[in-house]
């Protein structure tokens, strides 16, 4: 991770100052402060939505859900299909 002191800091927010001025500093820091904002809202609405999809797959792959002993039957020969295919 990086590794930013004080003295750092600082040096960084003159140069900044100076490239950019005080009149236009308030608003840069604004936006930035909006774009990590959105940055973490989009990557919690993400992160619920991925988890809602794999809780959905969890559920609908459980042996409880299985409607008749057919696709029982089907879902033991793929699993033998691909065992199958490991072993070689």
């Amino acid at each position: 991770m990086i590794n930013i002191g004080p003295l750092e800091l600082i040096v960084i927010f003159i140069v900044v100052l100076l490239v950019i001025g005080p009149k236009k500093l308030p608003e840069l820091a604004r936006a930035l402060g909006r774009a990590i904002g959105e940055f973490k809202k989009a990557t919690e609405e993400l992160k619920t939505n991925l988890d809602i999809d794999l809780n959905s797959i969890d559920v609908s792959h459980s042996p409880s859900n299985l409607s008749s002993e057919s696709s029982n039957k089907t879902e033991k020969k793929k699993l033998d299909t691909v065992t199958d295919k490991k072993s070689k």
